[in-house]
């Protein structure tokens, strides 16, 4: 998936629990995400200066805030994706190794057939056909 119809598959769906997420919508989402709160953190630097030279993130925050329900719902989506429960989402809160068990999680290959959370998108059968030599 292209990263622009990633992204904006991710807003469109931004608080959907349901059904499956694609590889590339979670990590193209991401890293718009991450990209958004990047510039908010430079331009806050640079127009906000708290008491004390203690730095004020008003845009940053905004931007955090903004992108907790969608980045949550595109990765209980893309846990659907792989086969796995939304519950997993939970894992990364233990320590050391749970972090490491999610990133694992959301880095496996899609589910290529339907599962309880829905059918795959369109495509990814047939790029996995390709991949595989079918």
């Amino acid at each position: 998936m292209p990263p622009v119809q990633a992204v904006t598959s991710a807003l469109r769906q931004y608080a959907v629990f349901s059904g499956r997420a694609t590889r590339s919508e979670l990590w193209w989402f991401f890293g718009a995400y991450f990209a958004a709160a990047v510039v908010a953190s430079v331009v806050d630097s640079v127009l906000f200066v708290g008491v004390l030279g203690v730095p004020v993130t008003p845009l940053t925050l905004l931007v955090i805030a903004a992108s907790v329900v969608p980045m949550l719902s595109v990765t209980v989506r893309r846990l659907h994706d792989s086969g796995r429960s939304g519950t997993y989402y939970f894992m990364g809160f233990i320590p050391l190794a749970g972090p490491v068990l999610l990133l694992i999680a959301l880095c496996a290959p899609s589910n290529p057939l339907p599962n309880p959370y829905g059918a795959p998108r369109r495509g990814v059968v047939a790029d996995l056909a390709l991949h595989h030599g079918f």
